[in-house]
């Protein structure tokens, strides 16, 4: 299928069959200049900066692309890089205890992942890959230092974000003993559907992504059977539609009340 085609699925409801149209896109494998520009103005590290500033960094970076499921690194490999999503998708991952790979985040351009000493960060705690074909730019430590040295803003912007990832750990340890699955789940859905949903109108906001159950499992800290237990209660009350695919979210306001709601 090329990537203008369009992959219909069928999926049945209560008054009749529904069919909403999928698009599969072929990412290019390389690039271009406006859209390293682009991706570059819209990291958060260097939101703002002039067009000269942004050029310096871009002509610092590295381009690389990705095929889906290909690795861009594993977790505990030596961190020594800072990556940007400019094309396409990433799935960053751990492994549990019980040797289980559960998704912790899905990113999309403009995003940065990645880890490097120069953050406090000498090893990659997550695993990182091409959820579909991506492309990604990638700034080594002795550049993202020149970056550092040249750029004061982006200094204090990568003590924030180091601050913020610190709230975000404890803050994630707290409402993993506090909230339910269900609003775990319904939380990780809106997320994603803030990032890269696309408003279909009567077809609810379509999320285009492969994620499995053990995916979204991952994303909301829980377990693939608690999570299609919920899912399939959603299905039925006509808040979610899903398939191989793809998950649409029929009723925003009732998931954003399940996320909500304690009782």
């Amino acid at each position: 299928m090329s990537g203008q085609e369009s992959d219909r699925v069928t999926t049945a409801v209560a008054d009749g069959r529904r069919v909403i149209p999928l698009r599969e896109i072929t990412l290019p494998h390389r690039c271009p200049r406006p859209v390293r520009m682009y991706v570059l103005g819209r990291a958060p590290y260097f939101v703002g900066l002039s067009e000269d500033e942004l050029d310096r960094i871009d002509r610092r970076m590295q381009t690389s692309s990705w095929a889906a499921d290909d690795y861009i690194f594993h977790a505990g490999d030596r961190a020594e890089s800072l990556y940007v999503v400019a094309e396409g998708r990433v799935k960053l991952s751990q492994v549990t205890p019980d040797g289980t790979e559960t998704v912790t985040d899905i990113l999309v351009p403009g995003e940065l992942f990645g880890a490097m000493s120069s953050t406090g960060e000498p090893h990659h705690q997550q695993s990182a890959s091409a959820l579909v074909g991506t492309c990604t730019l990638r700034i080594g430590q002795a550049d993202f230092r020149h970056v550092l040295a040249t750029q004061p803003r982006v200094g204090l912007r990568v003590l924030d974000d180091v601050a913020d990832r610190l709230i975000r750990a404890q803050s994630d340890i707290g409402g993993q003993v506090t909230e339910t699955v269900r609003q775990r789940t319904a939380t990780a859905l809106l997320r994603l559907a803030d990032k890269l949903g696309e408003d279909r109108g009567p077809d609810g906001i379509m999320l285009e992504v492969p994620l499995t159950r053990t995916d979204l499992a991952g994303l909301a800290r829980s377990t693939p059977e608690s999570v299609s237990r919920v899912m399939s209660r959603w299905k039925k009350e006509g808040i979610i539609e899903s398939g191989r695919r793809w998950t649409a979210i029929r009723d925003r306001q009732r998931l954003q009340d399940e996320a909500t709601t304690t009782a």
